[in-house]
């Protein structure tokens, strides 16, 4: 755990990985889905709390439901990629935590505080969604995160009773390179980072 990834295991997940808008016509298979979500849900989070929910967009009837909530290019985007995820997070997800984290009391705080729930729920399912990435990545899949979408369609499509609640999307499979844009620009490390 103390060594060093090779350099081509870093250029994978991060280096030379792009954000792919256009995708080969090559399935992803379920036994490859259940492997992702085996990887990614050993990514920390505050107290065990898991609250990231994924559905995994890929059948013909699933892409319809999903396709009035994207935003311009992303319809188009969505139904080329063999599955898209839906990153949402469970607003109650401490009701869990009895079970993920036995230690003491850690959904105390978050019982009467929906706000704090919230919070709690969004950045740590925010950290499983980048999880997600780095592990689809890690697993030789491509990734095409989104945000271009009407959040308050897809709860009411997905999510009827309101109990799991979307983030952000992203599509997964083998990209299309001759489909990609330059690579944007970076900060450097004098713009982005201080040192105390």
């Amino acid at each position: 755990m103390n060594q060093s990834l090779p350099a081509a295991a870093i250029a994978q997940l991060f280096l030379d990985a792009r954000s792919h808008n256009g995708w080969l016509d090559q399935p992803v298979p379920d036994a490859q889905l259940q492997q992702l979500y085996a990887t990614l849900k050993q990514g920390p989070t505050s107290n065990n709390c898991c609250p990231a929910r994924f559905v995994f967009v890929r059948s013909a009837e699933a892409k319809q439901q999903l396709l009035p909530a994207l935003k311009g290019h992303n319809g188009e985007k969505m139904l080329q990629a063999p599955v898209t995820a839906i990153v949402a997070f469970d607003s109650r997800f401490f009701e869990l935590l009895p079970e993920l984290f036995p230690i003491y009391d850690a959904a105390a705080p978050y019982r009467d505080n929906p706000q704090a729930a919230h919070l709690a729920a969004l950045r740590n399912g925010s950290l499983q969604g980048a999880y997600l990435m780095l592990a689809a990545r890690a697993l030789g899949l491509d990734c095409g995160p989104m945000s271009g979408f009407d959040n308050a369609q897809v709860d009411a499509t997905f999510f009827p009773d309101g109990r799991w609640k979307s983030n952000f999307l992203c599509s997964l499979g083998y990209g299309d390179v001759s489909k990609l844009r330059p690579a944007g620009p970076r900060l450097p490390f004098d713009q982005a980072c201080r040192l105390a």
